[in-house]
């Protein structure tokens, strides 16, 4: 194979969501502000900024006003502003409306827009480009780099991209084109939830020491277009309740945005122990709900997208720095649960790792410990906002009715200052029971109206993977998924993945089970890393600008 090519940066972002944009937007204007150049790069592997965004959304725009105060002056994509809040309780055919005076502060979202997240950043990926920063989407950062030799040993270096044109034998096709080495003084690493690179780097130093296990949920979305009559900009819905049992975590959301679109979803706390639960079929069983029901009759799904979300909370945050580097946003876990909000975190956490990584660099440092971000973090409003939030979850997992309860007295009581912490005991891959102690579920046939099966579903995600490549969805042991999850689970990577990608297949008389994986049909949520049981299936890079490509979400 060629030899890698490299490039130099001051510093070197992976990832083109709202952290990392934020990052890469800060360090500009510091460096206009203090006239001390520094020059940042921006890896996103989407096939643009914005193809793999995926989230909700309704955004607490604080931290965006710190970084752009006149962002209503610059279009950013914020036009739906929140005009109701609507909190039910559902039964399997009745919904209880919570009296908004009782809702904790945590569900109030006055001053908060309804928004894609997908549309705000590709607007921060605009700002940053005429700030200065390279932005290079459809470029996977597929390995750290670390120097080995001299003072700097073992700190970070940088990041290569993945080569392109390597077949599913793994050896070079004839288009075959060898990654890039990008170099960089400091490596800020934002590629979001259970990043592949931010894995690495927790269990190579430690990060992970002292702190909860990290904990998971699934959150699925689908955009509709709905009649203009049912449509009322800036409504936003939550539920609990139906149809998760009242032991598993989870909830909805429905957002009435502009233009007369509507984002519903649905999230589930992947700590759940049923192996035959599948979070994709709650969803699609949620949208049957006569409350919710109501709004899709008459309207067309237009969308459909699913990303795992870090639920930890403040618990469950790494250390954030090492040598040459650090992690932000949702790589880190800066995600508010009881807000169901993480976008203005992600954003808040880039600014201050930015910061600490511009001061650096103009006193003359490089590769070192940016101490001063996890020290401006604990003293920032964000600290404060994830320290009020931390107990949420940890009540939350222990049902729904003692969950609501003790978070009432939590959070309307205390205001989200007891002299508590509760802590997470376990990680989600843990907490599966065997199939022989667990009830199996009857999900009703998709009617093709109002509910779907996962391949139309993934056919409207525009997911898209060169199907001549290595599987990005590898396995330690190419046994345990027989020997292990099928006699043990019934094999529950079937019903966890919301894409379809893991099948169970036999021979015609029903002999010879055997896993076959659909890797060209990965939204990327990162669910299997997660959720298997035997921690067996690692998610590993595909090539740049695969995966799938989100309009609107």
């Amino acid at each position: 194979m060629s030899e890698r090519e490299s490039m130099q940066y001051d510093v070197v972002i992976v990832g083109a969501g709202p952290a990392g944009l934020a990052a890469a937007i800060r360090l500009k204007q510091l460096a206009a502000e203090h006239q001390h150049e520094v020059s940042v790069c921006v890896l996103e592997k989407g096939s643009e900024v914005g193809a793999h965004i995926l989230s909700g959304a309704v955004m607490d725009p604080r931290a965006l006003n710190e970084l752009f105060p006149d962002w209503q002056e610059l279009d950013a994509p914020l036009n739906a502003p929140v005009t109701e809040d609507r909190f039910l309780f559902l039964t399997e055919t009745t919904a209880f409306k919570v009296p908004n005076a009782m809702l904790p502060a945590c569900f109030r979202n006055h001053g908060n827009y309804v928004i894609s997240l997908g549309n705000v950043c590709r607007w921060l990926g605009r700002q940053a480009e005429a700030l200065g920063v390279e932005v290079f989407p459809g470029f996977a950062a597929a390995e750290v780099l670390y120097n080995e030799e001299g003072e700097l040993s073992g700190s970070v270096k940088g990041v290569a991209t993945g080569d392109m044109g390597i077949g599913r034998d793994g050896k070079p096709t004839a288009s075959h084109q060898p990654g890039m080495e990008l170099h960089a003084g400091y490596t800020l690493f934002a590629e979001g939830c259970r990043g592949h690179l931010g894995k690495q780097l927790q269990e190579r130093y430690q990060l992970r020491a002292g702190a909860d296990p990290q904990v998971y949920g699934i959150g699925l979305k689908e955009l509709w277009e709905i009649r203009p009559e049912k449509h009322q900009q800036g409504l936003v819905i939550h539920t609990a309740g139906w149809p998760l049992a009242g032991d598993t975590y989870g909830g909805s959301f429905c957002y009435h945005m502009e233009d007369n679109l509507v984002a519903i979803g649905f999230v589930v706390g992947l700590g759940y122990s049923n192996p035959y639960l599948s979070p994709y079929e709650e969803f699609q069983r949620y949208k049957t709900h006569p409350a919710i029901r109501t709004f899709l009759e008459g309207g067309k799904r237009i969308a459909y997208g699913a990303r795992a979300i870090a639920a930890g909370g403040l618990q469950s945050l790494p250390k954030l720095v090492f040598p040459g580097g650090a992690l932000i946003g949702d790589d880190a876990g800066f995600l508010n649960a009881s807000r169901i909000k993480g976008s203005h975190a992600a954003i808040k956490s880039g600014m201050l790792a930015a910061e600490s990584a511009f001061s650096a660099l103009k006193s003359g440092r490089s590769a070192d410990e940016l101490a001063s971000y996890p020290e401006a973090f604990r003293g920032s409003w964000l600290h404060d906002e994830l320290h009020r939030a931390r107990n949420f979850k940890p009540w939350m997992s222990r049902g729904l009715l003692t969950g609501t309860l003790m978070v009432g007295v939590d959070q309307v009581v205390f205001g989200g200052r007891a002299p508590w912490t509760l802590h997470h005991r376990h990680a989600d891959h843990e907490t599966l029971v065997p199939k022989s102690g667990a009830r199996p579920i009857d999900y009703p046939r998709p009617d093709g109206v109002i509910t779907f099966d996962r391949l139309s579903s993934v056919f409207i995600s525009n997911t898209n993977h060169n199907e001549d490549q290595p599987c990005h969805l590898t396995l330690k042991d190419a046994t345990v998924p027989i020997r292990v999850n099928l006699e043990r689970y019934d094999a529950p990577e079937q019903r966890y993945c919301p894409a379809g990608v893991y099948e169970i297949v036999r021979d015609a008389d029903g002999a010879n089970p055997r896993l076959q994986i659909n890797a060209q049909n990965c939204v990327h949520c990162k669910t299997c890393d997660i959720k298997d049981p035997g921690q067996n299936i690692v998610w590993v890079t595909p090539e740049g600008g695969g995966g799938p490509n989100y309009p609107n979400m």
